[in-house]
């Protein structure tokens, strides 16, 4: 019997081994990962505001697993061997027929000092200790940015630190406390958050300017220290830093020997499939992808690749050639606590919605409805 191991437990993972079911996949599904849960980290988010508790945005998923005939080995990737055939763990190795490598991506933390920062999508717990700061603080300057990996700029996660950066705004002025606080936004970039459109961008710096939020950008990050930002445009105190930096590929693709991009992902083609490695696929932030300038580094994009990549595989496995090719989309909400602004690209097609209640509305539904397959 086929075995498919499946590398990771987020969302690429799981929409992976659904489509291989829904497809007519019964070969033998492993997944091997350090947990089994799902960390949803979108609505980390709400986690400063009290909207959510850390344990409600961690979903077992035992269930799931046993619903869709998976065998979860706990264990963390070191490498792969014989061209991507077998997996090498801390426990141990697995052989495998088909591989598909969902484990995401690795922040880049080579920025002196950044050990001063937090980094809000490296985990619930940072989200959680943000929310322990911010009710600890009487006042002072929150600054909050993020920058790409400089081999390979869309390689970055902006959309969750616009959020945070607006929640916490927002967050502030219903305690009756913004007066007390200095926010800043800072960015290498004139005009950060480009993928997401010029209209978007103009929309967001015009909604910073509106709520007094100060801005820092066009100069290259130097270092952070425990009380400021430095950069070559020079510095500004800090007395709590959020900073994304850029995404590169996982630390065990060193031991792996598979085909990299500039910036340090697995290269893959619009089909999913990884460069010359017959039988190896990649979803998500883990792999580097043909696409527009714009393709994001998001949830729903690693969805999208994972549907292509199971419909590829059930093709592989009934003796046809792969056909599928994923759609390059994007969907960001941009939530701001009591209010949202949608902006949507397709390869066809754009829009941008101006801020509106019913969108952060939409937001937490679509969290409801996502997650219901998982609980």
């Amino acid at each position: 019997m086929t075995n498919i191991t499946v590398l990771g437990s987020g969302f690429g993972a799981l929409t992976t081994i659904r489509e291989l079911r829904r497809n007519g996949v019964d070969g033998e599904i492993t997944v091997i990962s350090p947990r089994d849960e799902l960390h949803y980290l979108p609505s980390s988010i709400w986690l400063p505001a009290g909207l959510r508790k850390g344990g409600e945005l961690k979903i077992p998923l035992a269930g799931f697993f046993a619903e869709h005939k998976v065998r979860h080995v706990k264990a963390s990737v070191t490498g792969l061997a014989e061209g991507g055939r077998k997996v090498l763990t801390d426990v141990g190795e697995f052989a495998t027929d088909q591989l598909v490598v969902a484990t995401g991506g690795r922040f880049i933390r080579k920025l002196p000092g950044i050990e001063h920062a937090l980094v809000p999508c490296e985990g619930i717990a940072v989200g959680e200790e943000i929310a322990r700061r911010l009710e600890a603080m009487d006042g002072g300057t929150i600054a909050i940015g993020f920058a790409s990996n400089p081999n390979e700029q869309g390689a970055v996660r902006g959309g969750p630190m616009f959020e945070f950066l607006f929640i916490i705004d927002s967050l502030l002025r219903r305690q009756g406390r913004r007066d007390r606080f200095k926010l800043v936004f800072f960015n290498p970039s004139t005009r950060p958050g480009q993928r997401l459109g010029d209209k978007a961008v103009d929309g967001l710096l015009k909604e910073m300017a509106r709520r007094g939020i100060e801005t820092r950008l066009g100069h290259k990050m130097v270092r952070l220290e425990a009380d400021k930002v430095v950069t070559e445009g020079g510095e500004f105190p800090a007395d709590l830093i959020l900073f994304m930096p850029g995404l590169t590929g996982p630390a065990w693709l060193a031991d792996a020997d598979l085909p990299l991009s500039p910036g340090g992902m697995i290269a893959a083609d619009e089909k999913c499939r990884v460069r010359d490695r017959d039988g190896v696929w990649v979803v998500g932030d883990s792999g580097s992808f043909p696409g527009p300038d714009w393709l994001p580094k998001q949830a729903h994009q690693a969805d999208l690749q994972a549907k292509a990549a199971a419909q590829n595989i059930a093709a592989v496995l009934s003796g046809r050639a792969p056909a599928a090719d994923f759609k390059p989309e994007l969907i960001c909400i941009v939530d701001m606590l009591d209010t949202a602004m949608l902006v949507y690209r397709s390869e066809t097609r754009s829009f941008v919605g101006p801020k509106m209640k019913i969108f952060h509305w939409l937001k937490r539904y679509f969290e409801q409805h996502y997650l219901r397959v998982y609980r």
